[in-house]
């Protein structure tokens, strides 16, 4: 019998050390705390939040002048019985981020628009929070038809150097990215 609870202690204890680390990585998890569709001037605005913070590796590698590129995908759908979902709307955006140790500001840009910020916590603030951003005009969903909605947010490592790329596949601290959050949208 001791034979048997020592087992299972043995078990039990490599079952604790094997999870310890996935609480780790839990907290490098984009989490999705809201997502909307809401109708503004013909159109359908998107407004999300996001949950995160970069690890001290990625601000690391940003204050030594490696851009982190981060993209916010976002899908409209329609199901379709038999067939494949239709798909009314797409939208890709990526932020990029970087940091200038000469005026020791972060710049975060977006297609030809850029923003010049402080501190780390507003850039995260910044990539957090998307504010009416246009995805689908009224006219192309039918009103009363069930669509489904996905979003996701995530650090783009193939847009890293290469030295980066090869370094982030082998370490989980270069992995930040959410799940597909999925709802159910009715116009």
């Amino acid at each position: 019998m001791p034979s048997k609870l020592r087992l299972c202690a043995g078990l039990l204890a490599c079952i604790v050390l094997w999870l310890a680390p996935i609480e780790r990585v839990a907290a490098d998890i984009i989490v999705v705390n809201s997502a909307e569709l809401r109708l503004d001037d013909e159109q359908y605005d998107l407004n999300a939040e996001f949950g995160f913070a970069l690890n001290r590796t990625l601000e690391e590698a940003l204050h030594n002048g490696i851009p982190l590129y981060f993209d916010l995908e976002f899908d409209l759908s329609r199901p379709r019985p038999f067939w494949f979902d239709d798909t009314v709307a797409h939208l890709a955006i990526t932020y990029r981020v970087s940091y200038d140790a000469l005026t020791q500001k972060f710049r975060v840009a977006t297609g030809l628009l850029s923003q010049q910020l402080d501190s780390l916590d507003e850039v995260e603030r910044l990539i957090a929070r998307v504010v009416a951003r246009p995805v689908v005009r009224q006219d192309a969903v039918t009103k009363g038809v069930r669509y489904e909605a996905a979003l996701r947010l995530r650090l783009d490592v193939a847009q890293l150097p290469k030295p980066f790329q090869i370094n982030a596949l082998a370490s989980r601290e270069w992995s930040l990215t959410s799940d597909w959050y999925r709802w159910t949208f009715v116009p």
